[in-house]
C-alpha cells in the first residue's frame, strides 16, 4: 500500500482506502456478559439500543443506528476460553463511546436508574465525557462533543 506522511502519522492515499483487503466492514463490538437477558435490557432500557436478535441464555445483539453490540453469555461460541485456557471475562478499559446530546441530563437519568459510574464527568477541549458500566462491568463512555464556534473551527 502506498503511504504518505501527514505530520507525525502515516496515512493511506485516498485511492487505496476503498480497496478490500479481506476485511469488508466492522460488524460490531462484542462484550462478554454473565446474564444476556439482563445485559440486553440494560442497553435497550437505559441507552436507547434496539434488540436485534436474542438466543437466551447464550447471545443477543442490540443496535444503535449502524452500530451493533454483540452480547455473549457463558454458553456462547464467542465466549469460549482461549486455546491456552484463559477465560474471556467482562470488564477492562477499552470501551464503546456513545455520543449524547446533553450529558448532564443523561447522567441524571442514569443516576436515577441506579447505573454504576466509574468516574465523574470530565471536560476538555473536545467535549465532556463520563464512564459507566453495564451490569457485568463492561465500560461505556458517554461523550458530548464541544460545541463548534468560529474560534475553535480554525
Amino acid at each position: 500500500m502506498s503511504e504518505r506522511q501527514r505530520g507525525t502519522s502515516t496515512v493511506a492515499h485516498e485511492p487505496e482506502r476503498g480497496k478490500t483487503r479481506g476485511t469488508v466492514s466492522v460488524h460490531g463490538v462484542r462484550y462478554q456478559v454473565k446474564d444476556v437477558a439482563r445485559a440486553a435490557a440494560f442497553y435497550t432500557d437505559h441507552l436507547g439500543f434496539r434488540l436485534e436478535r436474542q438466543q437466551l441464555p447464550a447471545f443477543a445483539s442490540v443496535s444503535l443506528g449502524d452500530f451493533m453490540l454483540l452480547l455473549s453469555g457463558p454458553g456462547a461460541s464467542g465466549s469460549r476460553p482461549m486455546p491456552g485456557g484463559e477465560p474471556q471475562t467482562p470488564g477492562g478499559w477499552n470501551r464503546v463511546v456513545l455520543r449524547v446530546a446533553d450529558l448532564p441530563a443523561q447522567i441524571e437519568a442514569l443516576e436515577h436508574a441506579g447505573v454504576k459510574f466509574r468516574n465523574q464527568m470530565e471536560a476538555g477541549p473536545g467535549g465532556r465525557q463520563i464512564q459507566i458500566e453495564d451490569p457485568d462491568g463492561n465500560p461505556i463512555e458517554l461523550f458530548e462533543p464541544a460545541r463548534q464556534t468560529d474560534e475553535n473551527r480554525r
